[in-house]
């Protein structure tokens, strides 16, 4: 892992920020190794751990399927559209997601998708695995240099 200063995630900004992220991004499922990037895009977030986008060319072919009928609505980033992840058979559903058409402030995200690392063997960055925000709501990663608490676990809904 490179040396890297803690980051409060009290201290991001709401609304969320966008920026490119300095680092290596892998995501592993059914045991393979399904996209990896060093052009993610990090979404930031007062009381969440950053959300990591990555393009849609950094995945191997065929994983990604759309999910019927599976959309949510971001008040910053607009309308979300979700994916299936298959591997070797395997269907995980809604793993992933993105915003087709972003919103003003948010057009970075465009061709860009994130996946929930807890329906993931394995999310890295930077070479360390990262663990699953609490809840799977907002599907934040947590590496050693980002502090809570966080949000998206019981009790929490009211921060």
């Amino acid at each position: 892992m490179s040396a890297r200063a803690t980051e409060s995630v009290w201290d991001y900004p709401r609304p969320p920020r966008l920026e490119a992220a300095p680092d290596r991004v892998e995501i592993e499922a059914g045991g393979r190794l399904i996209a990896r990037t060093d052009e993610a895009v990090r979404c930031l977030e007062t009381s969440h751990p950053p959300v990591y986008y990555l393009p849609r060319a950094a995945f191997a072919d065929g994983v990604l399927q759309p999910a019927r009928g599976a959309t949510s609505y971001c008040e910053f980033k607009g309308r979300a559209e979700y994916f299936d992840l298959v591997v070797d058979g395997r269907r995980i559903a809604r793993a992933a997601w993105r915003y087709p058409e972003p919103t003003r402030g948010f057009e970075a995200l465009r061709d860009h998708i994130a996946v929930y690392p807890s329906k993931m063997d394995a999310c890295r960055v930077a070479g360390e695995t990262a663990a699953a925000q609490e809840g799977d709501f907002y599907g934040g990663w947590i590496t050693s240099w980002i502090t809570g608490p966080f949000k998206g676990g019981p009790g929490t809904m009211g921060w």
